[in-house]
């Protein structure tokens, strides 16, 4: 109930990508896809916080987050949250739009203002954002911390039907998301065609082989779109 309403720009999100709040955008088929086949496994082990990462950067893992959380706020079951844990590179806010808004998820976790003026409803229903601003200096070491495993595990158990998607930083390279991860239900790692070399998957592999992984997304195929029923 406090959490505040901001519209989107539709202009801006086609520009950066974003369609899944449209059942008849033509793209939405695969997002929906992708939405039904995570819900499915994580309702059969009873999971709800899931992760999304890439071996690398510029794989599109944000907009595959902002999508799928979109599409699982259109299921008439679930309801989902979208957390900006990329602290090194935090895009969410700026993909959607709404980096002008309130304060950042940061400074709820210095206890600089409550979780509540941070949520923000980009006015699709059932769908709520936990934007970060800026930068994290530290951001390993911020995302290991007793606060931040508190904040998880209070998104995770607050609400019976929400899905908890937390994007996070690259995994080579940084140990940004090595540090979370232990704490998430599950991971999605999303690799960009032709963006990753065979070495930096494979020891992406390796990092993900403590944790439960659900698949691996393709982004950036070069297949034509088709369109039309199957």
């Amino acid at each position: 109930r406090q959490t505040r309403i901001v519209e989107l720009n539709e202009e801006h999100l086609a520009e950066h990508r974003i369609f899944a709040h449209h059942k008849t955008n033509p793209m939405t088929a695969s997002i929906d896809l992708l939405r039904t086949q995570v819900l499915q496994k994580m309702e059969e082990n009873g999971w709800r916080t899931l992760a999304i990462t890439s071996p690398s950067p510029d794989a599109g893992k944000t907009v595959v987050a902002i999508n799928l959380a979109m599409s699982i706020a259109r299921h008439t079951q679930k309801t989902s949250m979208l957390v900006d844990f990329d602290f090194r590179r935090p895009k969410i806010a700026d993909y959607l739009g709404i980096q002008h808004y309130r304060k950042s998820l940061v400074a709820a976790l210095k206890g600089k203002a409550k979780l509540s003026e941070v949520m923000i409803n980009p006015g699709i229903r059932h769908f709520v954002v936990l934007p970060t601003a800026k930068p994290v200096a530290n951001p390993a070491e911020a995302l290991a911390s007793k606060k931040v495993s508190g904040l998880i595990q209070d998104l995770r158990d607050r609400y019976d039907s929400r899905i908890v998607i937390f994007d996070l930083a690259p995994l080579v390279g940084v140990d940004d998301a090595i540090a979370v991860l232990p704490q998430m239900d599950c991971v999605l790692m999303v690799v960009g065609n032709g963006m990753s070399t065979k070495r930096e998957i494979e020891e992406s592999m390796r990092y993900l082989q403590p944790v439960n992984l659900l698949g691996v997304v393709l982004n950036k195929a070069e297949d034509e779109l088709k369109t039309g029923y199957y």
